[in-house]
């Protein structure tokens, strides 16, 4: 197994391609980059920007280079020893004309050879989706879209099809006799019964009366082929064939403003193994398992073995060949039984290096029997996030946000009510279906005959809305202590919330326990299985939507800590815990990734630095919102009785604003947009004033029109001269706390992980805004500057750098030294351990210092924070002026000799290193014993 030392994220897409890989391939090398970490490859939907959709998993996307040029960028790679870790999406596929697999469903039913690919319930408890897809994409009610002519009819190689837009579906093979036969006798008058192409014709006709069912194997795929291979023929070498079917396919469509010219049509839908219907019918009546609440995206039962087959059979090619080391599960709580996937995945590839895209709440562990090397990174994100949060201040910053808003919020009612609202909004369909497979069983049973859908669907309801974690993973091998404690903590509160529920409540928690009565038969347990399996896959996506989709965008008090896998209630990390989290790592998962930022990420790691300097200084915060927000009051809308915005977002986009303001001037038009953009999308995900499903048009406008004037570029703006002074003071604090923030990254357990473009300022936002091209000619510059910066005029250089902290030269040195350092100290950094190290003197608590040590070999990493108090703005943290008498221990056995990695500098120490000697020209240390 490839153990990475440092991975760098690329976001592929048709416009960065492979072969636009390969041009920063060298500079990858030269960073310290040991494997580049790909998103999706396989081939998407066209015009993907992303990879998670893809449409076919035993190819590699055409869009981004194919085949071949995948095999040159590896090539390359490979003789830049770097490897390869591969993001791959096991949960789901796109619902799109695209995917082949699906349209073969679609068009064949339960004759499809992929029947079963796909987590569709063919016998759905709504007679009109059974034995159906439902197709939720239509724009309006079915009807209407057929009387307003949207639905239309297509024939082209591929065969007939219905088509809405940019939306096709298959119609299946024996309703292409109705189409066919409309009017033949008119055509057989024309040509005469004896005429060669009626005659082909008519024997096409005959043959789709005897298609074969899916029972006679190949037979049935090769009689359509004939089919269809023999129609294009007729289109192609017959004019009157031809005009014969245009001139149906017209008169199936239907003639706008006459209802019953759409008769046939209607017909013709009624017989398909799909069912088109408005979008909003998806949220009610689904009848196939959806990423979260995306209707264009279908769920697949990757727990089939045959299935798991034909998806890997590419993933597991290329691992066997040597093309990727390593591979990252994408959302591994969405599967049926994640264990069961990861241990065939492992069987299948044993030394491939293997993490997974896991949110963990607070106090939840990693599953220890799961056979990979850790997760993606969240987890270690948000640890290191929630140090430079100051928690002495959160009681009057709490007072701050209810002040500013008017009223004091809940974090934990403000959960509960959004995951109720995503329940009720968004999930209704698959609580439905959750709760009919829950009365189907327990009609089986005496005691549970009488429970009503309304019982058992408001006692699943409280369940799901009370559930702590993404979810739990019990299987038939049982359930873990910590899934227990889980159970049995959300039963008790349930029972309280709804006791007139009490008997529903104790027969599900049977069920969630697996306490199977005695009398049971091996089908019925299969079936209370089938049901806790299926309620754990509905969890993730309710956590998913009702906290990181909603509750981050509603919960504003300090939005730096609104991030993927945080509790936005919990108000930064102590120092202790954070030590206590990296031993644990240390013994458990020690190469784990380490990320700040990612695809998914709802800010930038700079921006969130930035942020957390407002936890450092309340007052001053709060001085500034009060004169902000008189100055502005003249820029707001009021329309319908309410000011736009409210407060509540006004306080988000006086943080945004702080944490996102662009270093360079020529960047603010554009800062602007991506303002005015982020606004629509976080308001929207609030889901308070306006939402994805229902836009607010008069809210959406006010906003972005207070936006607009309280960023306008003039000479006279009010707000702009307020707000630039104590800004750019933030901005001085955010770059010292994001340098810590990086050598901690590149140093702690784990191995670190660079999101693109990341190695400078990361001032994105929520995507799209985090996914916009990256500058590498740039950055290619900056490394090949600062590699030929040693020696005896690296300190000039390291002043002339801190003198220019805005073009980030700064940080990318900082990356660079430290990751040729891990190269150097490889073992240790992969098999060291991790000690805290003791901090003396009255600033003891700015500092996070921590050893690494394997044998002979000791390296000690230094990382001030909490800088508003140490500095004045503009000013760095150095010298004794500063850390005055703060001192560490360091590590026992160590010599008296240390040599700084950024400033090559020697510090000398027995029982003692005193920070002010350390910290005299860098702001922050890495020290190797020497």
């Amino acid at each position: 197994m490839q153990i990475p030392l440092a991975t760098y994220r690329i976001q592929f897409t048709p416009s960065f391609g492979f072969d636009a890989a390969k041009t920063i391939a060298a500079y990858l090398e030269q960073l310290g980059v040991s494997h580049l970490y790909a998103s999706p490859i396989l081939t998407s939907r066209k015009g993907s920007t992303h990879g998670y959709d893809a449409v076919n998993p035993r190819e590699i996307d055409p869009e981004l280079g194919g085949a071949e040029k995948f095999d040159e960028l590896v090539e390359q790679l490979k003789n830049l020893n770097i490897g390869w870790v591969q993001d791959i999406v096991p949960n789901h596929m796109a619902f799109s004309s695209q995917n082949e697999m699906l349209m073969d469903v679609l068009e064949n039913g339960a004759d499809s050879k992929y029947r079963d690919f796909f987590d569709i319930d063919w016998n759905h408890h709504y007679p009109e989706n059974n034995c159906k897809v439902l197709a939720p994409f239509l724009g309006k009610f079915c009807g209407d879209c057929l009387e307003s002519g949207e639905l239309q009819i297509q024939y082209e190689q591929s065969g007939l099809s219905i088509n809405y837009y940019d939306n096709k579906f298959p119609i299946r093979i024996e309703s292409y006799s109705q189409v066919l036969t409309y009017d033949l006798a008119s055509l057989q008058e024309k040509l005469g019964r004896d005429n060669p192409a009626f005659v082909k014709l008519l024997g096409v006709l005959y043959t789709l009366k005897y298609i074969p069912s899916s029972e006679e194997g190949r037979e049935r795929d090769d009689q359509i082929s004939f089919i269809k291979r023999m129609l294009w023929e007729l289109w192609n070498d017959s004019e009157d064939v031809k005009k014969h079917i245009q001139e149906n396919i017209a008169i199936f469509n239907g003639e706008v403003g006459k209802p019953e010219s759409f008769d046939l049509l209607e017909s013709l839908l009624t017989e398909q193994f799909f069912r088109l219907a408005f979008w909003k019918v998806g949220n009610e009546e689904l009848n196939y398992r959806r990423f979260f609440t995306v209707n264009d995206l279908i769920s697949l039962r990757i727990e089939d073995e045959n299935v798991f087959e034909t998806t890997h059979s590419l993933i597991l090619k290329l691992v066997e060949e040597g093309k990727f080391d390593g591979l990252r599960i994408d959302h591994i709580d969405g599967l049926y039984d994640p264990a069961e996937y990861l241990n065939r995945l492992r069987e299948k590839a044993p030394e491939v290096y293997l993490i997974v895209e896991k949110i963990l709440e607070p106090e939840e562990e990693l599953p220890i029997t799961w056979p990979i090397q850790g997760t993606s990174g969240y987890d270690f994100l948000n640890q290191l996030n929630g140090i430079f949060c100051d928690q002495s201040n959160e009681e009057e910053f709490d007072n701050i946000y209810y002040r500013f808003i008017g009223k004091a919020v809940s974090c934990e009612e403000l959960i509960d009510k959004n995951k109720r609202l995503i329940i009720e909004k968004h999930l209704a369909g698959d609580i439905d279906n959750l709760a009919h497979l829950f009365k189907k069983i327990s009609g089986r049973y005496r005691y549970a005959s009488d429970f009503t859908m309304y019982g058992l669907k408001s006692a699943l309801i409280e369940i799901l809305a009370l559930f702590p974690v993404y979810r739990t993973y019990i299987n038939s091998g049982g359930a873990s202590s910590s899934d227990r404690e889980y159970i049995e903590q959300v039963m008790t509160q349930a029972k309280k919330n709804i006791p007139n529920f009490l008997n529903e409540l104790n027969f599900i928690e049977k069920f969630l326990l697996l306490e199977f009565d005695e009398n049971l038969t091996e089908e019925d347990r299969d079936e209370w299985l089938r049901f806790l399996m299926r309620l754990q896959q509905f969890t993730g996506p309710l956590m998913a939507k009702g906290v990181e989709d909603t509750v981050l965008y509603v919960y504003n008090r300090l939005v730096s800590l609104n991030e993927v896998g945080s509790h936005p209630g919990s108000f930064g990390v102590s120092l202790e815990d954070f030590h206590s989290y990296n031993s644990n790592r240390t013994a458990t998962w020690p190469h784990t990734m380490n990320t700040t930022s990612t695809h998914d990420t709802k800010r930038g790691e700079d921006v969130r630095t930035r942020i957390n300097v407002l936890s450092e200084i309340p007052e001053e915060f709060e001085q500034n919102l009060k004169q902000w927000r008189e100055i502005n009051a003249a820029n707001k809308d009021y329309v319908g009785g309410r000011d736009i915005p409210t407060y509540n977002d006004e306080y988000l986009f006086y943080q945004t604003l702080i944490g996102a303001f662009p270093l360079d001037k020529e960047e603010y038009p554009n800062f602007v947009e991506r303002i005015k953009e982020y606004i629509i999308k976080a308001i929207r995900e609030a889901k308070v004033h306006t939402a994805w499903l229902k836009n607010d048009s008069d809210y959406e406008d006010g906003f972005t029109n207070f936006a607009e004037r309280v960023l306008k570029d003039s000479p006279d703006n009010q707000f702009l001269q307020a707000f630039r002074p104590f800004q750019e003071k933030i901005q001085h604090y955010g770059i010292l706390s994001s340098l810590s923030q990086t050598l901690l990254k590149l140093t702690a357990p784990g191995l670190p992980d660079i999101y693109q473009g990341t190695e400078l300022w990361d001032l994105s936002l929520v995507d799209p805004d985090n996914r916009r091209p990256v500058d590498f000619s740039m950055r290619q510059k900056y490394l090949e500057e600062i590699k030929s910066k040693n020696g005896s005029d690296l300190l000039d250089y390291i002043a002339q750098l801190l003198e220019t902290p805005e073009d980030a030269r700064i940080k990318l040195f900082l990356i660079y030294k430290t990751l040729q350092t891990r190269q150097e100290y490889l073992d240790l950094f992969q098999r060291g351990t991790y000690e805290k190290l003791t901090t003396v003197g009255s600033l003891k608590s700015h500092i996070i210092g921590f050893s690494r040590e394997l044998g002979e070999q000791k390296i000690i990493v230094i990382a001030p924070r909490f800088f508003t108090s140490l500095t004045e703005k503009g000013e760095y943290p150095f010298g004794e002026q500063v850390w005055q008498e703060t001192r560490i221990v360091p590590p026992a056995d160590s010599t008296n000799t240390w040599v700084d990695v950024f400033t090559g500098q020697q510090v000398e120490g027995e029982d003692a290193l005193w920070v002010r000697d350390i910290l005299q020209n860098f702001p922050v240390a890495l020290l190797v014993n020497k």
